[in-house]
């Protein structure tokens, strides 16, 4: 097995990590927010709290993460299909986690779709709460910025 290293996401791992986005089956992708322009402005605003994992010079997972200097969201949190149950979406979000301490920010907020029975099981495992005590509520401003699902799992 290679050696995992869990790093902060720079511009320059875009194509990859698009890639990685690509090969994951049901994985959600907005036409503007996941455009290069729109990651690489995510990742100016949020310079050390998104997240790489890479095996040698392959990106195997991902957590974009920004915050607002009260709460953090992750986006876009995944491990390709044959690296996963190995720790590594675990380590990714202990590092980002880690990071919002120490800029002193005390919740973290993500949305797992209801049908993405693996990312919900994965973060019940690792002991977030899925809240039923309030609604999700969304005002879409710009009708172009559409998501498209993958409809099939890739392999390395």
């Amino acid at each position: 097995m290679d050696t995992i290293l869990i790093r902060p996401m720079e511009a320059a791992d875009y194509d990859k990590v698009h890639t990685l986005w690509m090969s994951i089956r049901g994985f959600g992708i907005r036409s503007i927010d996941d455009s290069r322009e729109d990651i690489e402005r995510f990742l100016k605003r949020n310079p050390t709290t998104s997240v790489v994992a890479c095996a040698g010079d392959r990106i195997v997972g991902s957590i974009l993460c920004g915050h607002d200097g009260r709460q953090a969201s992750f986006y876009h949190v995944c491990v390709k299909k044959s690296w996963r149950r190995q720790g590594i979406g675990t380590r990714m979000v202990i590092y980002c986690m880690n990071v919002l301490r120490e800029l002193k920010i005390n919740k973290i907020n993500l949305i797992a779709f209801t049908k993405n029975d693996g990312g919900n099981a994965f973060w019940k495992q690792i002991g977030w709460t899925c809240r039923s005590d309030c609604n999700y509520y969304e005002f879409v401003l710009n009708e172009a910025n559409i998501t498209r699902f993958i409809e099939s799992e890739m392999e390395d």
